[in-house]
């Protein structure tokens, strides 16, 4: 990853949507492989990558599988990086990472392991909400100094209405989205996705000009944090 702000559209389901996010400026999609509305194959993940620019950061999503399952279901689909979603021992996320060019390693919001997050080896730390994928916004003040910022993924009830106030209050090193910017499960909005994408770069700048020094700058209102 860039310094930039990275921007993850998650549960990809074709490759219109696939394109469709990169076209309007997502440095990644993802692909669900555990069970959800979302799930696809490895087939077509593998499908889908084949036709997406090779500078795109494509990201299988699984919840405790198998390691060995893991790198092989990554491999085959030609992917960049695994997001681990589950109660993935440190052990195992080591095992994972050993063998993969990335991992992300999610945790609930609040959870008491994320404070052994570097006992995983993994790249970055992804905090979401209890019930991934549920749109669901979690207090963001349990998101803040759980990791260095610059390994900080943000996620869980992200929508283009709030997603602008998660990057001022976190400062993150990057945000993924996956219901909040869908018309239907599974079938991505292009004027969501766009917003999203556009909401998000402009906190980032807007919190690069306030104080470009200050990492860790918080907004200079407060937030309402389930309504955004």
């Amino acid at each position: 990853m860039n310094e930039d702000l990275f921007i993850k559209i998650c549960g990809i389901t074709s490759e219109a949507d696939a394109l469709l996010a990169i076209s309007l400026g997502a440095d990644a999609v993802g692909f669900v492989f555990a069970p959800s509305q979302r799930q696809v194959s490895v087939q077509l993940a593998g499908d889908i990558v084949k036709r997406l620019p090779p500078e795109i950061l494509t990201v299988g999503v699984f919840r405790d599988e198998a390691p060995q399952r893991v790198v092989e279901a990554v491999h085959t689909a030609g992917l960049g990086a695994a997001q681990l979603h589950g109660h993935e021992s440190s052990q195992e996320t080591q095992w994972i990472r050993a063998r993969l060019p990335m991992v992300i390693k999610a945790f609930p919001a609040g959870d008491r392991t994320i404070g052994r997050f570097p006992e995983f080896g993994a790249d970055f730390l992804l905090v979401d909400g209890d019930n991934p994928g549920s749109g669901e916004v979690f207090d963001w003040r349990l998101a803040e100094g759980v990791a260095d910022p610059h390994r900080l993924i943000v996620s869980g009830g992200l929508h283009p209405d709030n997603v602008g106030q998660a990057v001022a209050h976190l400062r993150p090193a990057g945000v993924d989205v996956s219901s909040g910017v869908e018309s239907s499960p599974g079938r991505k909005d292009p004027l969501l996705v766009r917003a999203f994408i556009v909401n998000a770069r402009a906190a980032e700048t807007a919190a690069e000009a306030r104080d470009p020094l200050d990492e860790d700058a918080g907004p200079e209102e407060p937030y309402d944090w389930r309504d955004g």
